[in-house]
């Protein structure tokens, strides 16, 4: 039933590759970064038995490769929502290495070093606690996999406590050897193969 599922949600949301509004935070095939799969997935030829249907055969990640790219979605948007308001960038950065690829590091970088985010934490001794849940697949694509995720915090800011949570988008592609976060953006901001 899952696997039926799977094939469902994928035939549902995956999109044609040549849509004009695709955004620009889905990679392409050509794409530098992203190798495609070694070879194509097999393929069914015989007859479907019940009980014996392998989703995985019809899909161009491996379940290995699904289990990684779910774990490393996760464990981004937890990262991501974790902060403290006396700690360097670089500590921050830390618990991203090795998620995320160099172009989204370089802005994440760059975005937990400005002065005036940096300013503010520190006046209101911002703490922040993220945790995440996996919602669902979105888009399954050659060398991608868009998950949508549900990033939690618990946070702490002028010695009040409060909890939040939004949905995000995190893309993760093939990177090399390796899968890693390509990008994200709220869910809610839509993208191609998006039926709600």
């Amino acid at each position: 039933m899952v696997a039926l599922t799977g094939v469902g949600v994928y035939l549902t949301v995956a999109g044609p590759s040549d849509e004009p509004d695709r955004p620009p935070t889905r990679p392409s095939a050509t794409s530098t970064s992203s190798a495609g799969p070694a070879s194509p997935p097999p393929g069914i030829s015989g007859p479907v038995a019940d009980g014996q249907f392998d989703i995985y055969r019809l899909l161009p990640f491996s379940q290995q490769e699904f289990t990684t790219a779910a774990s490393v979605a996760q464990r981004f948007m937890a990262a991501y929502g974790t902060y403290r308001y006396d700690e360097e960038p670089a500590a921050f950065m830390g618990r991203l290495s090795g998620l995320v690829n160099d172009q989204l590091r370089a802005e994440l970088e760059r975005d937990a070093s400005a002065p005036g985010l940096r300013d503010e934490r520190r006046q209101q001794q911002t703490v922040a606690q993220g945790s995440a849940s996996l919602d669902r697949l979105r888009t399954i694509e050659d060398n991608s996999i868009i998950f949508l995720v549900t990033g939690r915090q618990q946070v702490t800011k002028g010695g009040r406590s409060s909890q939040d949570s939004k949905q995000y988008a995190v893309t993760v592609a093939r990177d090399g050897g390796a899968l890693k976060v390509y990008a994200f953006e709220p869910a809610d901001a839509g993208q191609a193969g998006d039926t709600g």
